[in-house]
């Protein structure tokens, strides 16, 4: 009988650990992948902000090569009419 039981026990052990393995891996994979993703999305805020601000800069400086380029554009037309 105490046999028996041993046996019982060993493979409730057995059954266990065969259940907790696995379950344990998991839950550190899926904390490594959140750890991961809120990178991911710290990163992307960063890229956005940054790519904001150059879109921001190159807006203003197009905004100043207008008045450069229509002084040019009548220049030019004067220097046609005279020629």
């Amino acid at each position: 009988m105490e046999w028996t039981v041993m046996a019982v026990i060993i493979a409730l052990v057995g059954l266990i650990i065969s259940v907790l393995t696995p379950a344990i891996k998991l839950n550190t994979s899926v904390t490594k992948l959140s750890t991961l993703v809120d990178n991911l999305n710290a990163e992307l805020d960063a890229m956005e902000s940054s790519n904001s601000e150059a879109h921001r800069r190159l807006w203003n400086e197009l905004e100043g090569q207008k008045s450069t380029v229509s002084g040019h554009e009548t220049r030019i037309t004067l220097l046609e009419k005279h020629v």
